[in-house]
C-alpha cells in the first residue's frame, strides 16, 4: 500500500484450458497485458503479471476517495495440453512467491464457463491445485469467475436465474467458498462501468476477509 488513501488488490486466476482466464485477467486490468484467443491447444506457457492504473470512484475510506491498482497473476492452464501438472504447479507456485511473497495474495479466481455445464469431478484438478497452492484456509481466499455469461444470458440463462439450473458439482463448489462468484462477460472490451461493478464485488469479498492475505513471506 503507497499511502493510507491507495491499496493494491492482488490476483491470480487459475482454470482449465479456454475457461477464459487471460481475457478475464484483461478484464480485470482494463487492458491487453495478457494473450488471449482461440486455439486447439493451451495458450498461455508461462505466468506473467499485469497491473492496472489508478481506479477511482470505487471505494471512500474516513471521508477520502479510496484509490486501487490491481495486479493480476496470468497463469498456465491446469491440466495443460503442452505442460505436466508438476510443471504447472511448481510454475504457479514459483510465480506467487516471486511477485506476492511480500505484500501477500487477496483472492484466487477460479476461472470457470458459464456457457457449460461443470460436470462431476471436472474442477478436482484446479481444486487440488488451489489447495496445494494456498493450504488449508484456500476456501477462505477463493472465488469462482464465471466468465461467457453474455453467452449464457443469450441462452435464456440470466444470472439472477442461473443457479436454479446449475449442476449439483458447481453448487457444491460455490457453497464450500461461501457463495464468492462473480459472472463476467468475454466481450472484446468491457466497459469501465461493467469493469467496476465485478471490482466492487471483488473488493466486497476482500473486506468481508478483513482484507487478509495469504502466501505472504513465502519462500517457496
Amino acid at each position: 500500500m503507497a499511502d493510507s488513501n491507495e491499496m493494491t488488490i492482488n490476483l491470480v486466476v487459475l482454470g482449465k484450458t479456454q475457461t477464459g482466464k487471460s481475457a478475464a485477467g484483461n478484464s480485470l486490468l482494463g487492458s491487453s497485458d495478457f494473450e488471449s484467443r482461440l486455439c486447439p491447444s493451451s495458450v498461455t506457457t508461462c505466468c506473467s503479471l499485469g497491473r492496472s492504473g489508478r481506479i477511482l470512484g470505487l471505494m471512500r475510506r474516513n471521508g477520502c476517495e479510496l484509490a486501487f491498482r490491481v495486479r493480476v497473476l496470468d497463469t498456465p492452464s491446469y491440466p495443460h495440453s503442452a505442460l505436466s501438472k508438476e510443471q504447472v504447479r511448481d510454475t504457479v507456485r514459483a510465480a506467487l512467491a516471486q511477485h506476492f511473497g511480500k505484500e501477500g495474495l487477496h483472492l484466487a479466481l477460479l476461472v470457470l464457463r458459464a456457457d457449460l455445464p461443470l460436470c462431476p469431478d471436472e474442477s478436482n484438478d484446479t481444486v487440488q491445485l488451489i489447495q496445494e497452492l494456498l493450504g488449508p484456509t484456500w476456501k477462505d481466499f477463493t472465488a469462482v469467475l464465471l466468465t461467457h455469461a453474455d453467452k449464457a444470458e443469450e441462452a435464456g440463462y440470466r444470472e439472477e436465474t442461473y443457479l436454479h439450473s446449475a449442476s449439483s458439482t458447481l453448487l457444491s463448489l460455490l457453497n464450500s467458498v461461501q457463495q464468492k462468484y462473480i459472472f463476467l462477460d468475454n466481450h472484446n472490451s468491457i466497459i469501465k462501468e461493467e469493469r467496476n461493478i465485478v471490482l466492487r464485488k471483488l473488493l466486497n469479498f476482500i473486506q468481508k476477509n478483513n482484507y487478509q492475505v495469504v502466501l505472504k513471506h513465502s519462500k517457496e
